[in-house]
């Protein structure tokens, strides 16, 4: 019999992480109800028969009960049900709040708007290769109450911005923002509210990590908060950048010293030196050895969905980077394929489109001018893509992502790249961006 602990926690939202928050409050012995607007919730049968549940519309009868609300980041806290319980001074709070404090192990803490799962996966993989028992999770994969269960020495958390805007004093031991562009301006209202909402990783934070090529990712903390950068230049002292020799090789350095080539790791493109400058920064940090971190960075191939290689034909390389949702994650892969192929006159072709999210697309100007030989638009915001990108590259729309490949396969020669980065989100044609990349894959591979 579990023993009844203070007073109602209501968890608004179910899902994966509010599964997560039901079960650990249920088992910490909170008195727990949970609510959420649909029907039947995902993960509606995955909670104990005994905890009160209220579907079809958020209860704000339940909620105003609450002693605590543990909202799940796919909630805007903006919701009147939300706002009525706020005004009368019910905390609302995220599964990561409840994370901080069941454990006093030690939290590393990733966000960025993009690249922090790559980040995220590489640096759990140098921890875990270095014997550290270590638990990789929150925004990716496993929710982040989920990992208490390995009981694990180290917590390393990928974070989005919802997740952030309610948490407080996270108080990590090392954190880091690695890049800032606009996304879910729909969400936080406008670049300041993300951007906000982003920065609350670094409450309470023992080291920084920044990207000195990022201005936006350089938090304000106190001068004696131990602070390291890394950037794509020449680093400083004790910082993390790269070295170029006269022939074009790429060196991942820290201060004047060589690490490693950037030839020598399966991950390719500036913007994945970059990814693996802030894990070698990171792993610092927490004070791993660095001959096991470069050692795991030469085996990691990646991940599905980002930049993701598929295949060579007739001399030209298709890329999947389906989880190209946003500008910045295709200004990264734009720019970092196209820059690698540029000293054999390479060119790209890109795919892009989808739902754009209110974003402004004349931010993918000069990148589309500079590397791009041609973009095929598709999806329902082709035509406000196409008026945003007018005159830097050639532009053809399609009516599905197969004719989008063929159009790239037609256009481009040895050396050129096709990319599929739409910038967008992907529901209007697809159920989400790994549907999208697998059938970008699939039409890649009936390529003759």
């Amino acid at each position: 019999m579990l023993i009844q602990r203070g007073g109602l926690k209501v968890v608004a939202g179910l899902g994966i992480s509010g599964v997560a928050a039901v079960n650990f409050l249920h088992e910490q012995g909170y008195r727990v109800a949970v609510t959420d607007s649909r029907p039947t919730p995902p993960g509606y049968d995955q909670i104990p028969s005994e905890v009160q549940t209220s579907f079809g519309q958020l209860d704000q009868e339940l909620l105003l009960q609450a002693e605590e609300i543990v909202i799940s980041p796919g909630l805007d806290p903006k919701l009147a049900e939300i706002q009525a319980a706020i005004a009368k001074g019910i905390p609302v709070v995220s599964e990561i709040q409840i994370l901080r404090r069941a454990t006093d192990k030690p939290i590393m803490a990733i966000t960025g708007s993009n690249a922090k799962s790559t980040v995220t996966t590489l640096i759990g993989l140098m921890a875990k290769d270095a014997d550290i028992k270590v638990a990789v999770g929150g925004n990716l994969g496993r929710p982040a109450l989920d990992l208490t269960k390995d009981d694990p020495e180290l917590y390393i958390l990928e974070l989005s911005s919802f997740q952030l805007e309610t948490t407080s004093n996270l108080a990590a031991d090392v954190a880091v923002i690695l890049n800032l562009s606009e996304d879910h301006l729909d969400r936080h209202g406008d670049m300041m509210g993300y951007h906000t909402a982003k920065h609350r990783i670094f409450q309470g934070v023992k080291k920084v990590v920044h990207n000195r090529d990022d201005s936006l990712t350089r938090p304000l903390v106190p001068d004696v908060t131990p602070m390291q950068s890394f950037g794509l230049n020449a680093p400083d002292m004790n910082q993390y950048g790269i070295l170029k020799e006269d022939d074009g090789t790429i060196w991942l350095a820290r201060g004047r010293e060589r690490l490693l080539k950037s030839t020598d790791m399966y991950m390719q493109g500036t913007h994945n030196i970059a990814n693996a400058l802030a894990c070698l920064a990171l792993g610092e940090a927490i004070g791993l050895a660095l001959e096991s971190m470069l050692n795991t960075l030469k085996t990691f191939k990646g991940l599905e969905h980002r930049c993701e290689f598929v295949k060579e034909l007739n001399g030209v390389r298709y890329y999947n980077d389906s989880k190209g949702t946003n500008i910045g994650a295709t200004l990264a892969a734009i720019e970092g394929l196209g820059a690698a192929i540029a000293p054999q006159q390479g060119k790209v072709a890109i795919i892009l489109g989808g739902q754009g999210k209110g974003q402004d697309f004349r931010a993918l100007r000069n990148a589309l001018s500079q590397y791009t030989k041609l973009a095929v638009l598709i999806g329902e915001d082709r035509t406000v893509i196409e008026k945003a990108i007018a005159g830097t590259t050639t532009i053809i729309q399609a009516d599905s992502l197969k004719e989008a490949v063929e159009l790239g396969q037609q256009h481009t020669q040895v050396h050129d790249v096709v990319l599929l980065s739409p910038a967008c989100a992907s529901f209007d044609m697809f159920k989400g961006y790994s549907e999208r990349g697998h059938q970008f894959v699939e039409c890649v591979n009936t390529l003759a």
